[in-house]
């Protein structure tokens, strides 16, 4: 029991920092009933999870299968000063009411997920406001600025002469400290976490708690172009609370050589479920859009339900196999003649007119279904749908 424990918690990691603690923690719990604590951060600085949240979280769950009480810790003071990692530029500071609102959205998010009976929610600000300002002028006495310039993305911008406030520096301590109220036995992080991760052990040292944690590093998900980490803001993302419709079409708009990375990273199936389907795909006897229609049924299912994935199914068939327009396609009224490009933004088709034309010049911009070229339409009198790309619809009234 104790190796299938330990086979399902290596299964996709990118590096474990001290497995032989874990190893004795699952030992203890399988062999005298002792649970343990296993720690992650999440600064409420978005009010949405996406997909590459979850590798963390669904690791979290795999924790708890195998004992482990999991302290989800809601960084409300963190998230005032915003985590330098990957930051070329000082963060702009969140409102407390902004700040509240994600919170409260992080935790619905989170459960859909995670075990409510096996997790603790904590807000950072609690022991933080305690410690006041003599105490974390203390922690800073615990690390060096040499030290801190060691950390990659400080380094690069130290070497082209960019801004780095000393709130930045302070993030790591502050992370870290967390690790030393809650006394908590492993953190897990993304790849990208690993400087404040072990700063995380090496406060447990520096206060003499008594153990240090072990550190496990996820992967950073690709976002849906395969190439950049899911991000918003980089609209390659797909978000937990979207509809059945739009998680389902997305994932099926993903590479086949994605595929094989979200179901590593994301899917419940075993390794070996996976390595046999990947066997099917590769012989030949399974087409690939067959295996990732089973990833994108398990992921709708996850975040909606099973009749809700499957409607999804039918409807993606019907508008792309069937060349169908969506039964739930979103409705405009708009006065006048109109310029086809301002009917985009209106619509919420395109960003901007800019990329309303350069959609149109590259042919993906459908007019009752046909391809249109002329950046310089205007509708008339009439009704339109209007569909850009493969998944982006609207029903256009002109009045």
């Amino acid at each position: 029991m104790i190796e299938n424990a330990i086979n399902e918690i290596q299964r996709g990691v990118s590096e474990i920092i001290d497995l032989e603690a874990i190893q004795k923690l699952l030992k203890a719990y399988y062999e005298e009933g002792k649970n343990y604590t296993v720690k992650v951060g999440l600064d409420p600085t978005g009010a949405d999870l996406h997909l590459g949240h979850t590798v963390l979280l669904q690791k979290l769950r795999a924790f708890q299968k195998h004992g482990a009480i999991v302290q989800l810790i809601i960084g409300d003071f963190t998230a005032t000063i915003g985590d330098p990692t990957g930051k070329s530029e000082t963060r702009k500071v969140m409102s407390p009411d902004a700040i509240a609102a994600n919170a409260k959205t992080y935790q619905e998010q989170a459960f859909l997920i995670l075990d409510r009976s096996k997790t603790e929610i904590y807000y950072n600000s609690k022991w933080f406001e305690k410690l006041g300002a003599a105490g974390i002028v203390g922690l800073s006495t615990l690390f060096s600025v040499a030290r801190m310039l060691e950390r990659d993305d400080f380094e690069k911008r130290y070497k082209s002469n960019q801004s780095i406030s000393i709130s930045e520096f302070l993030y790591p301590l502050l992370q870290g400290y967390d690790s030393v109220e809650l006394k908590n036995d492993i953190e897990l992080g993304g790849t990208d976490q690993k400087f404040n991760l072990l700063m995380g052990r090496h406060l447990q040292r520096s206060y003499d708690i008594g153990k240090e944690q072990a550190v496990i590093t996820m992967p950073i998900l690709e976002g849906l172009d395969g190439v950049a980490k899911m991000s918003k803001s980089l609209d390659n993302y797909i978000g937990i609370t979207e509809d059945a419709n739009t998680i389902y079409a997305k994932i099926l708009s993903i590479s086949d050589e994605l595929m094989w990375r979200y179901y590593e990273l994301l899917s419940t199936k075993s390794l070996a479920e996976i390595a046999s389907i990947q066997k099917e795909v590769n012989e030949g006897s399974l087409h690939p859009k067959k295996a990732k229609e089973m990833l994108a049924l398990e992921l709708t299912q996850r975040f909606h339900d099973e009749t809700s994935a499957f409607k999804a199914k039918e409807e993606f068939d019907n508008v792309f196999k069937s060349n169908q327009i969506p039964s739930d396609v979103e409705e405009f009224e708009i006065e006048g003649v109109v310029w086809i490009c301002k009917v985009l933004v209106d619509a919420n088709l395109e960003s901007s007119t800019s990329q309303a034309r350069r959609d149109i010049i590259q042919g993906a911009v459908k007019l009752n279904q046909e391809k249109i070229d002329d950046v310089q339409l205007q509708l008339e009198v009439g009704e339109y749908v209007i569909q850009v790309g493969k998944r982006k619809f609207a029903k256009i009234k002109v009045i």
